[in-house]
């Protein structure tokens, strides 16, 4: 076996017993985007190769949560893509608006940057009262963090201008408190926001939503994983629902292509059938 194979089926059984250890299912994920991770999670957590850190997982479950940090790494911003959330509040949100309780899922949450971008979105809407937002990660400290709603000052200056190309109404320092160093999310937007460990990969639907947000994680799946992803998203969602992806995300090739209208390519918005 040369050593490009060797190390695939190194990758393979590390990804075999996380699931059969730990229930965290990575099998499915994209190997190129995974074995860049995994290979810096080596060097970060001064493992001496991918044996080694096998052994350590296989082992120890501080080791496997040291190592998760790593599988899944939060790269987001509060109005990521501000051109998203513009037509969010355009095209999207006068729909919901027809319903007496609106549902919307954050499926893949990360820290929250998207989970608080929606309810300040909806909040100036006049829409976040009768509104609920389950917001879902696979990372336990992700997930406490998201909840926390608590952001670097450093990052602030980013989301200002996201904010405002997004068509903000207001400032957006309404919506945080700044203090030592960092922000914290106004409370009256957290209390409609539902934080809950979730995986795309072994678990099923559980709400009724009429929107659906998963942006920046399908392409770290593969062609099965966005499959099964998509077919969840596709049951959650009532009649006309919509559903929103990542800027790099679609649905074209994917056995649900035929189950949704585009709403807005660029941006990648769909409307379920």
């Amino acid at each position: 076996m040369d050593e490009k194979s060797n190390a695939t089926s190194e990758l393979a059984a590390l990804l075999e017993t996380i699931f059969t250890r730990y229930q965290y299912d990575f099998r499915h994920y994209a190997q190129p985007s995974l074995k860049r991770r995994v290979l810096h999670a080596i060097s970060r957590l001064n493992h001496t190769n991918l044996t080694n850190l096998h052994q350590k997982v296989t082992a120890d479950s501080a080791s496997f949560q040291e190592l998760l940090q790593y599988l899944t790494v939060p790269v987001s911003d509060m109005f990521r893509d501000p051109a998203y959330f513009r037509r969010l509040r355009d095209e999207v949100l006068p729909v919901l608006a027809t319903y007496p309780r609106i549902r919307i899922w954050v499926a893949g949450c990360s820290t929250g940057e998207e989970v608080y971008s929606l309810a300040i979105l909806l909040r100036e809407e006049g829409l976040l009262e009768r509104s609920q937002i389950y917001a879902t990660d696979i990372n336990p400290r992700n997930l406490a963090r998201a909840e926390r709603g608590i952001f670097p000052i450093k990052h602030l200056p980013r989301y200002t201008s996201n904010y405002q190309q997004a068509g903000g109404k207001a400032a957006f320092s309404d919506y945080y408190l700044a203090a030592y160093g960092a922000a914290l999310i106004d409370q009256s937007l957290r209390q409609y926001c539902v934080f809950s460990d979730h995986s795309l990969a072994t678990d099923n639907v559980f709400v009724e939503t009429q929107f659906v947000s998963c942006r920046n994680v399908l392409i770290y799946f593969d062609h099965h994983l966005q499959a099964r992803a998509l077919g969840l998203f596709h049951d959650s969602l009532v009649h006309r629902g919509f559903l929103g992806l990542g800027s790099k995300e679609s649905i074209q090739f994917s056995p649900y292509k035929d189950q949704f209208d585009t709403i807005a390519r660029a941006e990648r918005i769909y409307r379920k059938h």
